[in-house]
């Protein structure tokens, strides 16, 4: 990765005042187009489920199956053992039995992302060194959850994960599940160490997106944000992202890839798009996600199975709101 303090996709101009909270000397970027994804991730990143049999047990036939679904619907990046992929329950060496199964059957047509991130540092740089190790083309790592760290705490967890590999590090922000956010003052400190080279981003606050667009602005491997959660995905792309890690791209990844690839050149078309799937983004998560997914994926005879516990798998009512959000989309194709 280059050390030049221009990235792709940003015209550098004349240095800015003091930023207003302390920060001195950072450059403005005009954006004469949207920000260039890093090497090795994709503007369209799927959060893939892990598909279960009937009695629980990993479905990798089935992994197979919904992986070449999601490239053929415009996926660029597979991310697996991701939330909607039920991490939490995955159990052992299930994660790389999943990895190894998707890499198979998708070979070059798309990048692989594998969530390593835990509340255990120790923890999480063993399981981003086996991500290297089995092939992974970048990693994900989320804010630890439950213990709750400070700033000081957050910045040695995402350093020292990152000091443990060679692969694009993707940091994961999203305060309302693990109790604990990241401040910007932090993610432009992280955005410094070359091979993080940006954020998932689903805290659901524009102001703190366009302030982080602003504070990391020329950092060394370039730092760029994907939007985390898809009712944000339009507005994010409005304030800098460079694309989405996105749930609803298993149902509605063609659309969604269009709203990326339209959006600079016409975003009344990319409002057109995002404004048709916010029902079905909406409805994703009537309840505890992946089950409305999973249940919207059988109904298309797509494998998926059950969730694992302590999740519950939806209700029929719940999947038939979400099947009849997808029709009238479905039938636009």
């Amino acid at each position: 990765m280059s050390s030049s303090p221009v990235t792709p996709g940003h015209v550098l101009a004349e240095p800015s005042p003091p930023d207003p909270r302390g920060r001195v000397g950072t450059p403005r970027y005009a954006l004469a187009q949207p920000p260039s994804p890093p090497e090795g991730i994709g503007r369209v990143v799927t959060a893939m489920i892990t598909p279960f049999t009937a009695e629980g047990e990993l479905d990798l036939d089935g992994a197979q199956q919904v992986a070449d679904h999601l490239v053929e619907s415009g996926t660029e990046t597979i991310l697996v053992n991701g939330t909607t992929g039920e991490s939490p329950t995955l159990r052992g060496e299930e994660p790389w039995h999943l990895l190894r199964a998707v890499r198979d059957a998708v070979g070059d047509r798309a990048t692989l992302m594998v969530g390593t991130g835990t509340n255990d540092t120790v923890k999480t740089v063993t399981s981003t060194r086996r991500a290297s190790e089995e092939g992974a083309d970048a990693v994900l790592v989320v804010t630890p959850y439950y213990n709750r760290p400070d700033q000081r705490g957050l910045l040695k967890h995402f350093s020292t994960a990152a000091e443990a590999t060679e692969l694009p590090v993707v940091l994961y922000d999203i305060p309302g599940r693990t109790g604990c956010a990241i401040a910007v003052d932090t993610l432009a400190e992280l955005a410094a160490i070359e091979n993080i080279v940006g954020v998932k981003d689903a805290t659901g606050d524009l102001g703190k997106a366009s302030d982080l667009a602003f504070a990391t602005a020329g950092s060394p491997g370039g730092f760029v944000q994907w939007s985390g959660s898809d009712e944000m995905n339009l507005p994010l792309l409005a304030v800098g992202a460079v694309g989405v890690i996105s749930v609803a791209a298993h149902l509605v990844g063609p659309e969604i890839a269009e709203m990326i690839r339209v959006f600079p050149t016409d975003p009344a078309r990319a409002r057109e798009l995002h404004l048709q799937c916010m029902p079905l983004h909406r409805a994703l998560f009537r309840e505890s996600s992946p089950a409305p997914l999973k249940g919207a994926l059988s109904a298309r005879w797509l494998p998926a199975g059950p969730v694992r516990p302590p999740l519950a798998d939806a209700t029929s009512e719940t999947v038939s709101v979400l099947l009849a959000a997808l029709e009238p989309i479905e039938a636009d194709r």
